[in-house]
């Protein structure tokens, strides 16, 4: 939309509460235009001039989202929203600030509730776009049976075997009733020979169902685990190639759920209830025919309260699905506190606070059990009267078996036969009452997991993504970027990197480093501008080959439970010793490495506890140059380190970045110096560049936070 197009918003926004009062819900729209702010909320209309705002932001509030608009005469509150409206207004925010910096009015066409189910309106859950309520849960069975074609073979197969067993198991009454009636209860007594054979008869029909039973349970388990491989292939795969935003969303315990608990709950269903339930259709539908051609009234009298007890776990079932749900939160959310515990074990120990974490984890358990025992304790209570009212047929078996046998009607064999059909479609019936919980359970975990999968990447390759070297300048021209809270953390960047150049990364702590070189690396994207190596888009590069040609030193670093020597070898897995060794050796690896009990095959613990701060960082440095990158990323890789063992870095570092493009970013000022140029960042903007001679003759913001470092440390001393 062009500036001078005056008469039309290009973006409309609608709210839900007023600005007057903290809970007041109200009706309201703003409607953006290039030189005003026209706000309806009620009966009340109010106009902003944009002339003097200067920029755009979304402080959250107690229970709200705000939008709030930063002018020289002072700020003006223009709305505010309940949280689930949070996303859509922090893009709404970017999309304004885009706006007022380029001057391009363009239609912005994401509306307020972009957080809420079109179907029941209500809010999504954190990180989701899917509602678990209006899920349609018939597609997620069908794309389940899709991802098992491979496996279907085996699923075929145990199909028939029900078939088989089903029908075995309906002649088991028959020779039943002839054991009775022709050899137990016979006017004249058979011989040996005859009995010996019903006998045999009943015995080998029991054995080749318990045969069938066994080959049935072993083509299933081998479908449903070959089916649940692979579906935990996908979610591990699916997660691994979100970006930081998207996994930050849901908590470690929720991913975990996902991959293990909820693919679990799907291999059970898999391998016990679809079979059960192919099982107990096919045992009803043959008894009951069997029930129909010998009596059809006694059938009806006998199946008559089926259909209330199956719509009365209908809409149980319905009631039953958001309180699984929510039992599947508390689980994630226990699941979350446990791992932060062992994840944080040392300083749950360091600071004694055993007692506050086992309260923390026994609320969270003790919540948990709350609702399943409240599940539970409903179904304790609806199960025996659904049961009892399934077995009110059974007072009109006994009822019509006594008159037919006292009338001479009916045979005892006859009698048996006919009681063990009856006792065949009870068992279907109570099974199938009881398959919406089931049912439940399992549909709650089937959405959870294709909620993952269904997720769409923001950051994410293109179908034509290039797979070749990264070599070249990098370029960031007119760079800007925020996350979701709507404020840019930074603004405007431009820079050129040299190969072969150190550039240092400084400024006060939030002014956005660390979300530079994230951007660089390609943990995100942009929201406007680009960032090139060589002249080419780095999202026209795979994310693979590009962070291939990257090496990362963290200030914490990430060592995994194993040797020292898989750790070293992580950034490259096909690396010979040799060139293990030869790393380790330029990183100062090499001499507490040979000290070991185990040398390089010590196991070094969780997160390499058994190593000091110095020596896992030498690792980390080790594992950058057998990677032998293009690119080196340092963030903080010194700043916990006492002074002697950061000179020791230092000197490994040196080794590292010797003839490598190096961004780094440095709390202590002085490992810079050597830096070809220094990148001082303000406000999220660009504010010096130079050489530290320059910036120090410069006496600007960076010459401050140098007087302000030799000051503390004057102090220190």
């Amino acid at each position: 939309m062009a500036k001078n197009e005056q008469n039309k918003p290009y973006i409309s926004l609608s709210f839900d509460l007023g600005t007057d009062s903290q809970k007041e819900k109200i009706r309201g729209q703003a409607d953006f235009y290039p030189d005003r702010i026209e706000i309806t909320e009620g009966d009340k209309k109010r106009q902003i001039s944009t002339e003097k705002i200067k920029k755009y932001k979304c402080p959250r509030g107690v229970g709200c989202i705000m939008l709030e608009a930063e002018a020289e005469d002072g700020d003006y509150l223009i709305l505010r929203a309940t949280m689930e409206n949070t996303e859509s207004v922090a893009e709404a925010t970017k999309h304004l600030n885009r706006a007022l910096d380029t001057g391009i009015y363009a239609d912005f066409d994401e509306e307020l509730t972009g957080m809420l189910c079109p179907k029941c309106h209500r809010p999504f859950p954190p990180g989701s776009k899917t509602c678990p309520r209006c899920a349609d849960k018939g597609k997620y069975l069908l794309r389940l049976w899709q991802m098992a074609k491979p496996f279907r073979k085996y699923i075929y197969i145990s199909v028939i075997i029900y078939f088989v067993i089903s029908g075995i198991n309906l002649l088991l009454p028959y020779f039943n009733r002839v054991l009775v009636d022709d050899y137990i209860n016979a006017d004249k007594l058979p011989t040996v020979g005859k009995y010996i054979l019903a006998v045999a008869m009943i015995l080998i029909v029991n054995v080749v169902s318990r045969l069938l039973t066994m080959l049935r349970t072993y083509t299933q388990t081998i479908a449903s685990s070959k089916v649940i491989v692979r579906l935990r292939s996908i979610i591990f795969d699916k997660i691994q190639h979100l970006s930081l935003a998207r996994v930050s969303k849901r908590t470690s315990g929720e991913l975990m759920n996902r991959v293990t608990e909820d693919t679990g709950t799907i291999q059970r269903f898999i391998t016990d209830d679809i079979g059960a339930l192919i099982e107990q259709v096919l045992m009803l539908l043959g008894v009951g025919i069997l029930l129909f051609a010998y009596n059809w009234r006694l059938a009806l009298l006998i199946i008559m309260p089926a259909p209330l007890v199956i719509l009365s776990h209908r809409l149980m079932w319905r009631f039953l699905r958001a309180r699984y749900g929510k039992q599947w939160q508390t689980g994630a959310k226990a699941n979350t506190i446990l791992h932060d515990i062992f994840s944080g074990i040392r300083v749950v120990k360091a600071f004694g606070t055993e007692k506050a974490e086992r309260k923390r984890y026994d609320d969270s358990i003790t919540e948990e059990r709350a609702i399943r025992a409240s599940n539970e304790t409903y179904f304790a209570v609806i199960s025996p009267i659904t049961s009892f009212l399934m077995g009110v047929g059974e007072f009109f078996l006994l009822a019509f078996v006594g008159n037919a046998i006292l009338g001479g009607e009916m045979t005892f064999g006859e009698m048996q036969q006919f009681s063990s059909y009856v006792s065949l479609i009870y068992g279907p019936l109570r099974w199938l009452a009881m398959m919406p919980r089931r049912l439940t359970m399992t549909m709650t975990s089937v959405v959870k997991v294709f909620d993952v999968i269904d997720e769409e990447s923001d950051v994410a390759d293109k179908k034509d993504a290039i797979t070749a070297d990264v070599k070249g300048d990098i370029e960031i021209r007119n760079m800007s970027f925020g996350y979701e809270s709507g404020n840019n953390v930074l603004h405007n960047i431009n820079l050129t990197i040299k190969p072969g150049e150190m550039i240092g990364i400084v400024g006060r702590s939030g002014v956005g480093k660390s979300t530079l070189i994230n951007l660089i690396m390609r943990m995100y994207d942009p929201d406007d501008g680009t960032i090139s190596i060589g002249g080419t888009d780095i999202r026209d590069f795979t994310q693979e080959s590009l962070r291939r040609q990257m090496g990362v030193v963290l200030q914490e670093t990430m060592l995994f439970s194993g040797t020292l020597y898989n750790n070293i070898a992580y950034s490259k897995p096909d690396a010979t010793p040799d060139e293990v060794i030869t790393a380790a050796r330029l990183a100062g690896v090499h001499k507490f490495a040979v000290k070991l009990a185990d040398g390089y095959n010590t196991i070094i613990g969780e997160k390499g506890y058994t190593l000091s701060g110095g020596e896992r960082q030498r690792v980390a440095i080790a594992r950058a140059l057998l990677h032998d990158p293009r690119f080196i990323i340092l963030d903080e890789a010194t700043s916990a380190l006492d002074t002697e063992t950061e000179k020791d870095i230092q000197d490994a570092l040196q080794q590292l970045i010797a003839g490598r493009t190096t961004i780094a970013i440095a709390h202590r000022l002085s490992t810079l110096r050597n830096a070809t140029r220094l990148v001082v960042l303000d406000a999220g903007e660009v504010a010096e560049v130079g050489t530290h001679d320059e910036l120090m003759k410069k006496k600007g913001i960076y010459f401050d936070l140098v007087m302000a470092q030799r000051q503390m440390s004057k102090m220190g001393t």
